[in-house]
């Protein structure tokens, strides 16, 4: 049995890289790098905003269009990305309210007759 092979039509468009794919991709590593300072949720932010549209046009592209796998990895970086950053904000927060408390130093002083 033998398999032919499948002639594509001259009209067909060439299979390229989704260019947005690439942008998700980029912006999810700098989501990721620079969540723990709290700077990733803007490009995370921007990331999932494009990579929906990227999804659409991957969607509409019929396989002629391909950077499913590079968008699908930049949007879990931008996840990383916020989740790093509310990490490093309730951290922030913690510390700051422990050096609140040690600051303060003195027990607290009531009124006399104060239960």
């Amino acid at each position: 049995m033998t398999q032919a092979t499948a002639v594509r039509h001259p009209l067909d468009p060439d299979v390229t890289r989704s260019s947005k794919a690439i942008v998700v991709l980029a912006l999810g590593i700098v989501a990721a790098v620079t969540g723990p300072l709290v700077g990733g949720v803007i490009p995370a932010t921007v990331a999932l905003i494009i990579a929906k549209s990227t999804r659409a046009d991957l969607v509409a592209a019929g396989g002629y269009l391909t950077g499913a796998k590079m968008m699908r990895t930049g949007v879990r970086l931008a996840w990383l990305g916020i989740v790093l950053a509310a990490g490093a904000l309730v951290v922030a927060a913690i510390i700051g309210l422990l050096h609140l408390a040690a600051a303060s130093g003195q027990p607290q002083h009531f009124a006399p007759g104060t239960n």
